[in-house]
């Protein structure tokens, strides 16, 4: 009788992203990596008065602002944002931006 052959060991990153395929999120994955991303997205001056929370189901990104003030300018700029969010066409697109005020 002969032994099983041994496979060799799979990388993580590996079986991680075919899990993630298997299960229908690697979009959804690739769509939530702007939110470590926001501070290169979005520029210094709008990162040091924000913080990206959370990605909705639907595509809205979740983005807490610390002024009022600031939170009216950035719902002026939000189409400007949303272009430099979803600059790589390889992920699918963040459709709107919600502000909170932070308390």
């Amino acid at each position: 009788m002969s032994e099983p052959k041994k496979r060799a060991p799979a990388k993580v990153g590996d079986v991680l992203a075919s899990v993630l395929q298997q299960a229908g999120l690697t979009d959804r994955v690739a769509q939530a990596a702007v939110i470590p991303e926001w501070p290169t997205l979005v520029g210094g001056q709008i990162a040091a008065v924000t913080e990206p929370l959370l990605l909705q189901q639907d595509g809205t990104l979740v983005v807490m602002v610390r002024t009022h003030a600031w939170m009216q300018e950035l719902t002026f700029l939000e189409p400007e944002l949303l272009r430099s969010v979803n600059r790589d066409p390889s992920r699918p697109p963040v459709t709107r931006l919600r502000w909170m005020l932070q308390r």
